[in-house]
């Protein structure tokens, strides 16, 4: 059985337009997850991340304090699928298209 996760994440607050998913990709890939983020229309920034569970709980602390310039309000994490992962990557952890 693998212990890798894949998790949704929603960050909400100051999170577009402060560097936050450049943030978020240089996190990810110091903990050598796997996944995407992007942009949404509603003003929050989307996430999926694929890893171990201890690599992940980092990641999302690291989320909730975000950069600088960001104020994160709320994060909310949810289970994922393969499918939702390989939708915008292949290896690595990287910017998709905005939502």
């Amino acid at each position: 059985m693998s212990d890798r996760e894949i998790i949704r994440l929603f960050i909400e607050g100051r999170v577009q337009g402060v560097g936050y998913r450049a943030f978020l990709v240089r996190e990810a890939l110091a903990l050598d997850l796997t996944g995407w983020a992007r942009n949404r229309r509603d003003g929050a920034v989307e996430s999926v991340v694929s890893g171990p569970r201890p690599a992940l709980a980092a990641l999302i602390a690291a989320a909730r304090r975000g950069p600088r310039l960001a104020r994160v309000d709320a994060l909310r994490e949810e289970p994922a699928d393969e499918a939702a992962l390989v939708a915008f990557c292949g290896a690595g952890f990287s910017v998709a298209p905005d939502a």
